[in-house]
């Protein structure tokens, strides 16, 4: 089998984006578009991947991790014939390449493997009908129907013009006649730019037949300048991305409305209602339903879970038939064992809830270690920060904590104790005791006069 090398343009500077950041740098699905790229080159399995970067430089790289990279600079943008140049020193040359586009995100493997099957021997080209082909590169044939040059629109008569089947940018070929046509370029054209697709005539010049492969889905094909075209490339991608959810057995409200910004693995009869956002590692096991307008980061939910709308849930990890929310927050750390419940209003942060035990209202429970079967009630807090330092709270198991309770740190709750309302509680608490601690008595003061705003 000929060996592959892949190349992928990513030099340009993105003009029309109206960025600082590199173009290839801006986010689809919560991924740099580069990095889709160099994912769909990765399933290819190539000998090697180059890319060709210029604007930006040490920037994409840095964001660009891969041993298995080799980065080649485009210091100068004379064109794509000049950007491949560049890369022909670290090409094999009894390999086949194929050229990919640092801004195609979509690009489709599966069209790709159908094009690298002519490549050892002949130049192929991906192509599609484009029914308002401006700016594209037209796709010339002659009288037998066959591809004889691609003519870039500028320099395009009105005749080429009104060809339909344009360019897409992504072609293979053997390494040999790539590096016999590349020494052949020339810019006299309008842009006076290098074009890489002035190979085509090149070949049929040489009496080689070039094969045109052509795609029907536009998208995949579709690189993005501009933040309009990163926008409707976002909304292809999710849309995508909720359909294939669907085909695995997940209930996808609409999908016109959920975001997935990383990685979401679901398990069967998952639901998701409208407004979700995922980012990072997600794992949703069987049954786990995600309600309305969540963000959900860096989290693995178990089967049968419940997550409540307008939850936030961010390096965290609940367990199997749990309750959350709706308006609750776990902030990383948060560890809920299975079958605990977290009301609105709970915020949670690098604590542990053992098996069954409740926190239903409006409660701050953080650096804290909760035992099984404890309940906490509305308006508690561990007051775990001095000014300097976090310190440990620690609930046993069956604890009974009642309501508007500050629990100030570092301190202990034994097993089984009860907590009245309305106590703050500096000191451990023996298991299975009942501790208060309230003003003795209740007073009010006559006359006492309220604070009045100074008038300046």
């Amino acid at each position: 089998m000929t060996p592959l090398n892949i190349v992928i343009l990513a030099a340009g500077k993105g003009t029309r984006m109206r960025s600082d950041l590199p173009k290839v740098l801006h986010a689809v699905g919560g991924k740099p578009i580069l990095h889709h790229v160099i994912a769909t080159a990765r399933k290819l399995q190539p000998q090697k991947i180059i890319i060709v970067y210029g604007f930006g430089g040490e920037q994409v790289k840095q964001n660009t991790p891969g041993d298995d990279l080799q980065w080649v600079l485009q210091a100068d943008q004379l064109g794509t014939g000049h950007a491949v140049q560049q890369a022909l020193p670290l090409l094999d040359i009894q390999a086949k390449t194929l050229i990919l586009l640092g801004d195609v995100p979509l690009v489709d493997v599966e069209a790709c493997r159908e094009m690298l099957e002519a490549a050892a021997q002949h130049l192929v080209v991906q192509t599609f009908i484009k029914p308002n082909p401006a700016g594209y590169g037209r796709i010339v044939r002659n009288a037998a129907n066959e591809v004889i040059a691609i003519v870039e629109h500028k320099d395009a008569d009105n005749t080429q013009r009104a060809i339909q089947e344009v360019n897409t940018g992504i072609m293979a070929m053997p390494n040999t006649g790539l590096q016999r046509w590349l020494a052949q370029l020339n810019n006299h054209n309008a842009q006076q730019e290098y074009y890489l697709t002035d190979i085509i005539a090149l070949s049929v010049k040489e009496n080689s037949p070039v094969y045109a492969h052509v795609v029907s889905d536009e998208w995949s094909v579709t690189g993005i300048n501009s933040k309009l075209d990163l926008m409707q490339i976002e909304r292809v991608f999710q849309t995508r991305f909720a359909e294939q959810l669907c085909m695995q057995g997940v209930t996808v409200l609409d999908a016109q409305r959920i975001d997935v910004r990383g990685e979401l693995q679901c398990g069967r009869d998952v639901v998701i209602d409208v407004n979700c956002v995922f980012e990072g590692q997600v794992t949703l096991e069987d049954g786990v339903e995600i309600g309305a307008n969540c963000v959900i980061k860096e989290a693995h939910i178990a089967k049968h879970s419940k997550i409540a709308p307008f939850t936030h849930i961010d390096q965290a990890s609940i367990g199997a038939s749990s309750k959350v929310g709706p308006f609750a927050r776990l902030r990383p750390g948060s560890q809920l064992a299975a079958e605990t419940h977290v009301g609105n209003f709970v915020e949670i942060k690098n604590a542990s809830l053992g098996i069954g035990s409740k926190i239903n209202h409006l409660s701050y429970i953080g650096d804290a270690t909760v035992g099984a079967d404890v309940n906490i009630g509305a308006g508690t807090i561990t007051c775990n920060y001095d000014g300097a330092n976090k310190h440990l709270t620690v609930i046993e198991d069956a604890v009974f904590v009642g309501s508007d309770t500050q629990l100030v740190a570092p301190v202990t709750v034994g097993k089984g104790a009860t907590i009245a309302a309305g106590s703050t509680i500096t000191k451990d608490v023996p298991a299975g005791s009942l501790t208060l601690c309230r003003a003795r008595e209740q007073r009010s003061i006559q006359g006492w006069k309220r604070p009045q705003k100074v008038k300046k």
